[in-house]
């Protein structure tokens, strides 16, 4: 890979890193639900007026955009507004790869070789020891709902597995276009009007920024970068950026927030990322050709495409 290449790579894993301490400022803002709604309808407009619809099945954009952006971003931002650390949930987030392989092998048939069950064996100890160390140190639930999160993602990685989409600027922004009135509605339901209300009148340039910020530049700038390296290279050379995303997403919210790194984080860190490492590389090889270069919100590695948090990851 070129050096300005490289460099845009980790950029992008930059960005989807720190998006993980943006998400932390904009619920200082907005209710979890509000939040997620706002940063997939500025995400979506207007820029859905200015790319094409994507060559895929109705259906596919539908199911993504329920999967990714209600459930998936969801039950992140829930988890983080229950006291789930920033870093910690940049972390915890890339066990999706453990899910997509588990949901494309139930699904799609695709084979789990050795390495690929010892990666996820590997990856599954780093979470029981986030775990260990989320459940003495801060709410439980909270690491819970990212747990869901991440599931929620495995299954969007096999929806779009399946729709294939050609382009990963265009998919993204229409995906986006789904989540926020599912989102708005629910966050009307469980977070209340008033709440709501309440957060839309006090917007103020730090709220303002965060949800550009999510949307714009870690969704949109990101997921167009993304698009065009996938355009260039292979997946197999530019999807093991993703995993720089938890190094970024740790050190800035240590950095930013305060948020300690204890010795349980850091192996719960070597051991998942060493346990998806595993699952991704080897499903790559197995599967013998060069992937569809798909996206999701917040980027993560799935073993066959990127996808993030927000991302992916975003976040």
């Amino acid at each position: 890979m070129r050096p300005l290449h490289a460099a845009l790579a980790v950029l992008c894993a930059a960005l989807w890193g720190f998006n993980f301490v943006v998400i932390e400022i904009g619920l200082r803002h907005f209710p979890p639900l509000l939040f997620s709604a706002l940063r997939f309808l500025v995400a979506a407009l207007p820029a859905v007026f200015f790319v094409r619809r994507p060559r895929v099945a109705l259906h596919w954009v539908l199911g993504v955009g329920l999967a990714l952006g209600v459930a998936k971003f969801g039950l992140l931002f829930l988890g983080m507004h229950q006291g789930m650390p920033a870093g910690l949930s940049s972390l915890v987030l890339q066990v999706q790869a453990v899910f997509t392989a588990v949901f494309a092998a139930a699904t799609l048939g695709e084979r789990l070789g050795r390495v690929q069950l010892t990666g996820m064996a590997v990856a599954l100890c780093g979470i029981a020891v986030a775990a260990v160390g989320q459940g003495t140190s801060g709410p439980l639930g909270g690491f819970l709902l990212v747990i869901a999160a991440a599931a929620a993602w495995g299954v969007s990685n096999v929806l779009t597995r399946k729709a294939a989409p050609p382009d990963a600027l265009s998919w993204m922004v229409w995906v986006s276009l789904v989540p926020p009135l599912p989102l708005f509605v629910l966050s009307l339901l469980f977070e209340g009007p008033s709440a709501d209300l309440a957060a839309l009148r006090s917007l103020d340039p730090g709220g303002l920024s965060a949800i550009c910020f999510i949307a714009w530049v870690a969704t949109l700038f990101g997921f167009g970068v993304w698009g065009f390296l996938l355009r260039q290279y292979d997946a197999s050379s530019v999807a093991p950026f993703t995993l720089l995303v938890p190094v970024f997403g740790m050190a800035s919210a240590a950095l930013l927030l305060g948020e300690g790194i204890t010795t349980l984080d850091t192996l719960a860190a070597a051991l998942l990322i060493g346990g998806v490492t595993l699952v991704s590389l080897a499903g790559r090889r197995g599967k013998g050709r060069k992937p569809e270069p798909v996206a999701g919100a917040v980027p993560e590695t799935t073993g066959r495409e990127p996808q993030a948090a927000g991302a992916g990851p975003l976040g």
